[in-house]
């Protein structure tokens, strides 16, 4: 393999510990996925956990990316969330089976360690980003109330459209999600519309 093994490593354990779980993937399940011998693996990591932690940072990393890309492709902020709302259903063939790959994360974070800081990293990276976009709807008052309302909602919809398999479900919740947030835009243009007038 080449210079990027590494991150090959990372990337796959990700995979891994998101379709199998954490406790029931072994380096040999990321090493014959990958093709490589156990021993090259242990050369980039000594233990489980330091694949765990690398693969946190992975998860991040890719989470930061995905917010940067949206923040450059949509119009306005409350576009920006449906951007995250409607997650749900572009990923529902792997919810379906596997629940939301950041709620199964910090469970088994937080299964292995309850005072585990990292299992809130990439919920917290969501509730700043949401807080921002409620933000600049005009909705700072109560922007992060709406982002952690947004997170529970999304997550409940995960939780509850894989165990019983519902796609129709999901895609009612998530519709009513996105009328909410543009009622939030429409009455935040109206009050702006009357502040000017008044």
């Amino acid at each position: 393999m080449n210079v990027n093994t590494r991150e090959k490593i990372i990337a796959v354990a990700s995979d891994l510990f998101y379709e199998q779980g954490f406790e029931a993937t072994s380096f040999l399940h990321v090493a014959s996925r990958l093709g490589i011998s156990k021993g090259n693996l242990y050369h980039h990591f000594k233990s489980k956990d330091a694949l765990l932690n690398a693969v946190v940072g992975f998860r991040l990393s890719e989470t930061a990316n995905m917010l940067q890309h949206w923040e450059g492709a949509s119009t306005g902020p409350q576009e920006r969330i449906k951007h995250y709302i409607n997650i749900v259903i572009q990923n529902w063939d792997k919810i379906r089976v596997f629940g939301c790959p950041v709620g199964t994360l910090s469970n088994e974070l937080v299964k292995r360690d309850p005072e585990n800081k990292d299992a809130q990293k990439v919920f917290a990276l969501f509730r700043v980003w949401l807080r921002q976009q409620f933000t600049e709807i005009g909705e700072s008052d109560k922007a992060d109330e709406y982002a952690m309302r947004v997170l529970s909602w999304s997550q409940g919809v995960a939780v509850l459209g894989s165990a019983f398999g519902d796609f129709i479900y999901v895609k009612r919740e998530v519709t009513a999600m996105c009328i909410w947030i543009d009622e939030l835009h429409r009455s935040d243009t109206a009050n702006s519309a009357n502040e000017r007038n008044n």
